[in-house]
């Protein structure tokens, strides 16, 4: 192997190296082609055209950039020390270079799923993106330093939803995009499907877009960017349904198409301004299940593309297509490649490879090389005729017999091919391996210095500040066909205030905020130091032409939020992820508090996470009053949220939990895990118990201590559940949790109250 590893070393030239990077999951080309040669036929985790192997597995793709590969899968699992990871290996070697591993918190998804989104690169820095599966955007550079990170859930209200489902993202000239399910505040209090485009560099936020209707699921299509009709253009599936197009650098939706009656989780291919999708659900106008939608993007009706052929019946919901050749390569659900005409979507064959497909097809010198869940790796050789299977390789089962699920797709460069498996990563070349070259992409046309401005956008577009704090925008147009046109001076500028519901879920007038408060002037704005928190946008004017920028002010510690200057029926300013779920309620006694909603059976409603301040708080112990009102015998969880760690009531089991990983237990469970304390606590309906969580890194680990008693008693002299973390939580945003559904949409559930909520430092002197 090391023989190998050195002629295939000495046969690649640097410009073959950068050329052939894969640093989209479906390669440089965005379809699951490569055009490099001397691709291996055969091989064997033994060692026939085995270059490498490293004995760690991943369910998503790799991706290569500057000689080296990336994968994201987890850390140690079935342990107290489980993490997900980024890992980065030599492409020549399998050296392994580093690894960065990261805490799992905020998040249902269980511990097989780790590590579900593909990675990203850029060919221009080398960074590399990584999107966990508890919110976490990660930019490494190529040493493994974190450049710049975002926490998703906690500054944005991001949800991951069921079974796994984690966006992947991209990267285009100076953006890194992804999307996701998202409630937050203002015109995005309401769950939505939207599009992030941050700078690659600082991950500063250019945009954010909202192109589809209300979501039917969480989703995991991978946007594909191209020049269609003459536009920069992002193109992916949409939670609603629908295929749609934006303006890769505005944002702005260019075309919409409903096709199915859940959300499409296949990514689209493009040939020229031709777009391809599939999925397995129902079709919106018919019973049949799935099929395989060919649109003419070049002409545009009603907002939308111009449908030219469909193949109804064809169950493609997981497996993106594959496009080469004018032979359109779709892997069924059931692991059947059925080959289409691309120009007419009439079936030239189909080939039964094996049972369970999810991972996606990938070409190379005319053979296809494909993942089946169940074990299996195969190389198929197909023509215009038939196909056939030529070489067929299974995983060993694991260490217990269980089966390796095989998920990810092989990606290729300078002619090897590197496959992932559930267990490990495979390289596997011949003496032959050569990079090819790739063809040049459509070309866009330039902007013109006399093309109007038609767009105005402001950045950043969204912002967090601390009272007092300041932040200078931007301003720069677009023409019409989303091409920048130069940086400008806004004519005008103001403050507005965040838009809310006319009404809450119960029917009830919602009061007006008022515009944010603070200074404004030539761009700049300087929050209020005496507004605590507050939510707004900063308005830009240049002619006709108008934009908006996200401005939330966070509350610093120590916090302290009654919700007596809240008004009734209205929501504390500056948190995240309660509108819609969440609402100021009064007493019989003019006493204000916070109720959590329960009218809704929609469990992505019932459980929220209502976020008070930043997640880059640490060292701090949070307090609130919390009471639950029973219906049906039914109770809702409750409780509070430090660094990550919660403290909860479980209501109908009548426990007290403390836990890191809600799907990982470390108690009654056949492998043990992360931190999940229990302990039996008898509590009672509509009365107030007073919640205490501390948080404290001692040595290296995490000291957490929780109580809970009755408001109307003194507090307890002990703890009553600890726990030590040796991978601690460092930080991370305080926050309530209600888990309170609705029976039905019209009948009410069990509700879950809070008041009091106090959160200081611990050197505060507080016990």
């Amino acid at each position: 192997m090391v023989r190998m590893a050195l002629c295939l070393a000495a046969c690649a030239t640097a410009a073959g190296v950068w050329a052939a990077d894969w640093t989209h999951w479906r390669g440089p080309e965005q379809n699951g082609v490569s055009r490099d040669t001397g691709v291996p036929e055969r091989w064997s985790p033994q060692g026939d055209n085995l270059v490498w192997k490293q004995p760690y597995g991943s369910r998503s793709t790799p991706v290569i950039c500057r000689g080296r590969v990336y994968i994201i899968n987890g850390a140690e699992p079935g342990t107290i020390r489980e993490q997900e990871r980024v890992m980065c290996f030599d492409a020549a070697t399998g050296k392994l270079l580093w690894e960065h591993r990261f805490n799992i918190f905020h998040t249902d998804i269980v511990s097989n799923r780790v590590g579900w989104a593909n990675l990203a690169a850029d060919a221009e820095t080398g960074y590399v993106y990584a999107h966990g599966i508890q919110g976490l955007l990660f930019c490494f550079s190529p040493d493994g330093r974190v450049v710049w990170s975002r926490s998703l859930t906690e500054e944005y209200g991001r949800i991951s939803g069921y079974g796994g489902r984690v966006t992947t993202p991209i990267v285009d000239e100076d953006k890194v995009i992804l999307h996701f399910l998202n409630a937050s505040w203002g015109e995005q209090a309401r769950g939505g499907h939207r599009f992030l485009a941050l700078d690659k560099k600082s991950g500063e936020v250019l945009w954010w877009s909202e192109p589809g209707g209300q979501p039917l699921d969480t989703i995991y299509s991978v946007p594909v960017v191209a020049v269609l009709a003459g536009q920069r253009l992002l193109v992916c599936g949409g939670a609603d349904g629908a295929i749609h197009a934006l303006q890769v650098r505005t944002g702005k939706k260019v075309w919409s198409y409903p096709l199915s009656k859940r959300g499409l989780n296949a990514s689209p291919v493009v040939q020229g301004d031709r777009v391809y999708i599939t999925h397995s659900e129902e079709n919106l106008d018919t019973n049949e299940m799935g099929g395989v939608y060919c649109f003419d993007a070049s002409h545009i009706e009603n907002g939308q593309p111009r449908l030219l052929w469909r193949r109804l019946g064809i169950q493609a919901g997981y497996a993106s297509p594959l496009l080469v050749g004018g032979r359109l390569y779709v892997p069924d659900n059931a692991a059947k490649l059925h080959c289409l005409d691309a120009t007419t979507g009439q079936t030239l064959w189909e080939h039964k490879y094996g049972t369970v497909a999810k991972g996606s097809a990938v070409w190379a010198e005319g053979k296809i090389y494909v993942n089946e869940v169940t074990s299996r790796s195969y190389i198929l050789l197909p023509n215009e005729r038939e196909c056939r299977t030529i070489h067929t390789v299974e995983t060993p089962p694991g260490p217990h017999g269980e089966v390796i699920e095989n998920n990810g797709s092989p990606a290729v460069a300078d002619g090897r091919i590197y496959w992932p498996t559930g267990d490990a990563l495979y390289c596997l070349g011949t003496s032959q391996s050569k990079a090819g070259a790739i063809p040049e992409p459509i070309a866009e046309p330039p902007a013109s210095p006399d093309d109007p401005p038609a767009w105005l956008q402001i950045v950043p577009a969204d912002v967090v500040l601390k009272p007092g704090a300041h932040v200078r925008f931007r301003t720069r147009v677009y023409s019409a066909a989303g091409r920048l046109l130069r940086q400008v001076t806004a004519q005008d500028w103001h403050l507005e205030p965040p838009a809310v519901a006319a009404k809450t879920p119960e029917g009830k007038e919602v009061p007006k905020p008022p515009p944010l408060r603070g200074t404004l002037a030539d761009g700049v704005f300087t929050a209020d130091p005496s507004v605590p928190a507050q939510t707004g946008y900063i308005v830009a004017r240049l002619g006709a032409l108008e934009a908006r920028a996200r401005v939330r002010v966070a509350p610093v510690l120590p916090i302290v939020q009654d919700f007596d200057k809240v008004p009734e029926n209205g929501l504390p300013p500056g948190w995240i992820n309660v509108a819609g779920k969440y609402v100021v309620a009064r007493d019989s006694d003019g006493n204000r508090y916070l109720k959590k909603l329960a009218n809704n059976p929609n469990p992505l409603l019932a459980r929220a996470l209502a976020f008070i301040s930043t997640p880059d708080l640490s060292d701090y112990t949070i307090e609130a009053d919390a009471r639950a009102i029973m219906r049906r015998r039914n109770l809702p969880d409750m409780g509070v949220v430090n660094c990550r760690y919660s403290l909860t009531l479980d209501g109908n089991k009548q426990r007290l939990l403390l836990r890191t990983w809600e799907a990982r237990k470390e108690e009654n469970a056949e492998i043990p895990g992360r931190i999940h304390k229990k302990l039996d606590f008898p509590w009672k309906p509509d009365v107030w118990y007073r919640f205490k969580l501390k948080v404290t890194i001692v040595d290296g680990k995490a000291l957490c201590q929780g109580k809970v008693w009755p408001r109307d008693q003194p507090e307890p002299a002990q703890w009553m559940i600890e726990a030590e973390d040796p991978v601690p939580n460092v930080q991370g945003s305080p926050a309530l949790y209600a888990y309170a559904m609705g029976i039905t949409e019209r009948s009410l559930g069990a509700e879950a109250h809070f008041d009091n909520v106090r959160v200081y430092p611990n050197t505060s002197g507080a016990r």
